[in-house]
């Protein structure tokens, strides 16, 4: 297979993250191909000679921003167990320091659950892929502190996912008023601490 040359390497990039800035900034469907090419100083079928369609740049580009999210750990992915709730709160971290990336993540997630959205089993694997690995750090974190598996666990791992981008979407808005990686680390937090040490029922709170 030939290997593609460093300019064409160079370019690809240049068209992914303006493919960021602007399907974060109008939408899918809003944004345009030739919004694109304009950013790049290209043609518009020069975007489509890197990447054959609008529906294929846009899956390139979220792998993109995935493979960005990794590429400073040491194996270039996830970390498993315990581990993988420190990153989720580094994550937020490097998320505070990019807005843009988080404005394309949230427009582009929200807009997937509408009808043949391109961009539906992309967040639809994601998300399985997620939950199952938090479910799993759970799992381990269970086993050396020495409990039995809680029935928590599913809920928990998808209260941490749905927690996150709720943070991120409210930080998009008022990022004056929310500390985002703060935030998502007491909301982490509070969560793991719920499944370890589960407190009373919250009905036990409220008095009729």
């Amino acid at each position: 297979m030939p290997r593609t040359r460093p300019a064409t390497q160079r370019k690809r990039r240049e068209i992914l993250d303006a493919a960021i800035d602007i399907f974060g900034n109008k939408g899918y469907a809003n944004g345009t191909l030739a919004e694109i090419a304009e950013q790049v100083d290209i043609t518009h079928a020069g975007v489509l000679h890197h990447f054959g369609s609008k529906q294929n740049l846009l899956l390139e580009m979220l792998t993109y921003r995935d493979e960005t999210d990794v590429a400073d750990l040491d194996e270039h992915h996830i970390p498993n167990g315990p581990e993988l709730f420190l990153h989720l709160v580094r994550t937020a971290l490097v998320n505070s320091r990019r807005a843009g990336v988080v404005q394309v993540y949230t427009v582009l997630s929200a807009e997937s659950v509408t009808d043949d959205h391109p961009a539906r089993p992309f967040f639809e694997d994601r998300y399985s892929t997620l939950r199952g690995l938090v479910a799993a750090a759970f799992r381990v974190l269970c086993e050396q502190e020495g409990i039995a598996e809680p029935a928590t666990i599913g809920a928990a791992s998808a209260s941490i996912l749905a927690v996150m981008d709720g943070l991120q979407l409210q930080w998009l808005l008022h990022p004056q008023d929310i500390e985002l990686p703060e935030t998502s680390e007491f909301a982490i937090r509070a969560i793991v601490n719920g499944v370890l040490h589960p407190g009373p029922e919250l009905s036990q709170y409220i008095r009729g």
